[in-house]
Parts: C-alpha cells; sequence; structure tokens
C-alpha cells in the first residue's frame, strides 16, 4: 500500500525528533582534558555510574595514570555506586573523592556532574589512607596515619621534600572536625603544605559521602600525599575586609557550632541589625553577603554561617565559642581578588598550567548574588581551573570558610 503524504509527514515527523534527540544527547565523558603537566580530567553530566568508570578505566590506561581524584554531586550519583562501578571497570586504579556543593570543570563552574582527575604515573606518587569515625577518633591517631602515609610514600620514591610533596584533605562537610583534623594532619606533616575541602551535599545539609578505594563513607576524611617533580605552589584568596562593625559570641553551642546570642541579643537579631537587614529576610544569599571573620595571629578568617534556626540561632560552618569576637566583614570585588590572586601564582611559576581547587560554596552563592557569576566562571576557565564547591577549605594548619584554597601547576617544561 502507497505511503499517503500524511503518513509521509509523520515519518518525516518521526525522523526530525529522533534527529534532534540524539543531537541534543551530549556523549558520555562530556569533556576530556589533558593537561601539560600530565593530568588529565573527565566530566559528565551522565547519571551512568559504569559508563562513566569505563571511560575513568580506558583514560587511565592511555596516560598510565595510578591515582585519580574523583569530585560528584550526589543529585547526578550515588557515592556506593560509583565506587562499585570504579571497584568493576578501573581495578587496578587507587582514588580518592567526595561528593559536593557544585563542581568546577574545564567549562567552568557547574552544577550535577562527576568529575575524575587523573594523575600519571611518569610524574606524581600517591598515597591515600580514609580516616574513619571522626566523632570517636583519637587525634594523636590521624597524626600516626599521617606519619605512616610519609613512610610509604618514601619507601616508594625514595625521598621525601617539602618542595616537592603535598598533602591534599578531604573530609566530611558536616562532621564538626575539620579544625581538628586539620591541625592534627598538619602536626604530622612538618613543612610539607596541606590544603583540601570539606565534602558537600549540594546545599541540603543532611549526608556527605567520600570514597575511597572502595569504601564509602560518612564521619570520615581522606589524607592524600603527593610528590611530583612537576613545580606547584600551594595559595588562598578570599574577597573580604573586616570591619569595625564588632559580634562577641555570649551564649553558644561549641559542639554544634551554633550561636544562640551576639552581645547578650539573640544572634539572629544582632547580626541582621549589623548588616542592615530584618532577621525574617535572613537567607544563605544575606550570610554569603555578609560575612563573619575572626582575628588570629595578625590575620583575619572567614567564620561564615550556614543557617538560621527557628529559635534564632544561628548555625556555622566553623567552630565558635563564648568569647570569640568576630567582625562583621566588607567584600571586595571577587573576580578582581580572584584575577590577582592568579596572576600572583603565574608570575612565582612562570605560567600556569592548570590549578587544582577547592572553592567555599557560598563564594558561588555571593558571585550569583552580586551578579558575577559568569566572570568567575569563565576567570575559572581561562585559568585551568578545576576543583569542588565545599563546606569549608583546608589551607596548612587552618580550617577556613568563605576562601578559596588551590594549588597550581606549572608546565612540565618548567620542570625540566
Amino acid at each position: 500500500m502507497p505511503s499517503t503524504p500524511a503518513r509521509q509527514d509523520q515519518k518525516k515527523s518521526r525522523a526530525q525528533k529522533e534527529r534532534r534527540r540524539k543531537w541534543r544527547r551530549k556523549p558520555l565523558a562530556s569533556s576530556r582534558t589533558r593537561y601539560a603537566c600530565g593530568l588529565s580530567v573527565l566530566t559528565t553530566d551522565e547519571p551512568d555510574a559504569d559508563a562513566f568508570a569505563r571511560a575513568v578505566a580506558v583514560e587511565a590506561a592511555a596516560i598510565d595514570a595510578g591515582f585519580a581524584l574523583l569530585f560528584f554531586s550526589q543529585s547526578l550519583l550515588e557515592a556506593v555506586a560509583l565506587s562499585e562501578a570504579l571497584e568493576n571497570h578501573a581495578p587496578a586504579l587507587r582514588y580518592a573523592g567526595c561528593s559536593t556543593a557544585g563542581e568546577i570543570t574545564p567549562k567552568g563552574l557547574e552544577d550535577g556532574q562527576v568529575m575524575a582527575m587523573l594523575l600519571p604515573s611518569a610524574s606524581f606518587s600517591a598515597a591515600s589512607t580514609m580516616v574513619e569515625n571522626l566523632s570517636s577518633s583519637g587525634m594523636d591517631g590521624i597524626t600516626g596515619e599521617v606519619e605512616a602515609l610519609r613512610r610509604s610514600l618514601r619507601g616508594r620514591v625514595g625521598h621525601e621534600r617539602a618542595d616537592t610533596t603535598f598533602a591534599l584533605c578531604l573530609i566530611d562537610g558536616l562532621s564538626y572536625a575539620e579544625e581538628a583534623v586539620t591541625s592534627a594532619i598538619h602536626w604530622g606533616l612538618d613543612d610539607i603544605p596541606l590544603i583540601g575541602g570539606s565534602a558537600g551535599d549540594d546545599l541540603k545539609f543532611e549526608t556527605t559521602r567520600l570514597i575511597s578505594n572502595g569504601k564509602v563513607a560518612c564521619d570520615c576524611a581522606i589524607i592524600v600525599l603527593i610528590t611530583t617533580e612537576i613545580p606547584f605552589h600551594v595559595f588562598k584568596t578570599d574577597n573580604f575586609v573586616p570591619t569595625d562593625e564588632k559580634l562577641v559570641v555570649t551564649a553558644s553551642d561549641p559542639d554544634h557550632r551554633t550561636v544562640r546570642e551576639f552581645n547578650a541579643t539573640n544572634a539572629a537579631e544582632e547580626y541582621a541589625a549589623s548588616v542592615g537587614v530584618i532577621p525574617q529576610m535572613l537567607t544563605p544569599l544575606s550570610f554569603a553577603s555578609h560575612p563573619v571573620v575572626v582575628k588570629v595571629g595578625g590575620e583575619f578568617y572567614c567564620r561564615s554561617i550556614q543557617k538560621m534556626h527557628a529559635d534564632g540561632s544561628l548555625s556555622f560552618f566553623c567552630a565558635i565559642d563564648d568569647g570569640v569576637v568576630l567582625s562583621i566583614a566588607r567584600p571586595k570585588n571577587m573576580v578582581e581578588s580572584t584575577r590577582a590572586a592568579f596572576r600572583d601564582v603565574e608570575e612565582r611559576l612562570g605560567g600556569i598550567d592548570m590549578i587544582l581547587a577547592f572553592d567555599c560554596v557560598l563564594r558561588r552563592l555571593d558571585a550569583r548574588n552580586r551578579q558575577v557569576f559568569r566572570e568567575m566562571s569563565e576567570l575559572y576557565k581561562v585559568n585551568n581551573v578545576i576543583g569542588f564547591g565545599t563546606y569549608g577549605e583546608q589551607y596548612r594548619s587552618m580550617h577556613l570558610n568563605q576562601t578559596f584554597t588551590g594549588i597550581a601547576f606549572g608546565e612540565r617544561q618548567a620542570a625540566e
């Protein structure tokens, strides 16, 4: 029976729809970027853990990668599914990773992605360990874990020098343990620089997940020691300056990082009055736009507010206690302050190949609020920044908030 014009039109319409569907579908491992220092980064927004793990395995074999860092949105993939897929498809690959509050991919600031950063064995040697049950772990034990990692790495590469070794820390961002853990890790590192980030859960504040060589856990930290002949520089940057407006913590719950009173007044009411809004208008954007800072050793560090409770108490991302004096901070231009930090790093290294970054989620919120999100995303893109949005940042011995901590790598040629 010959086709009628109507049937021909239906077939044509179906064919066009299928072509459009295929055109819209992104290929798995939707980006693969290799850097001059040898590092390779894969990203995707497809919720298929097996297919992504297969892509990771192929790339790991291609560049002879012995270790990988993985950052993933729990809205896209569950930690268990990703860990099992890696064990099935890349059983020889050692890895460490965590859930995020946004990702920084080679395309800039993203959400709902999974990313793998592969370290080639020719240029990088890594050793890692997961410290579980932080709430009941002794800090001496963590320092001991660091010292064991150092011995393991020395045994593998035959030496250990602070100028060729750095440490990474990934930690449950809801553990209330970052300060103590960071201090314990730093104590065991001597002069080896430490940076890292607190795992997030897409601003749900329910459960974060960390993965390490087949293990999946919360209330834990992963410590990674990496040695390389590639030149690198560890740095931090923020975008705030303190004002004379003071808030003294007069009633708090340090175990849960909650402040009930500032200056003997309800915490939310006093904070809102200090920044010029009414308490009912306080949101995560308010806290991102008006951070508070504490002075430690002559420098100011951010102590960011996480959320407001119904009784007017405020939960913090960092440790807090009675008697702590906080200053309301005034933000600087985020784009220009970050660009200046990158320029300084570029001068130190003689050029930036790529940057591994741990970037506070509050900076992302503040960038949206101030309508500079696209500028920040483009700045990260042109400077080859990759990493994730955190619930806190680690820098040497300090746990920080509303800060960008990073390690910049120069090109391989610069090291030769």
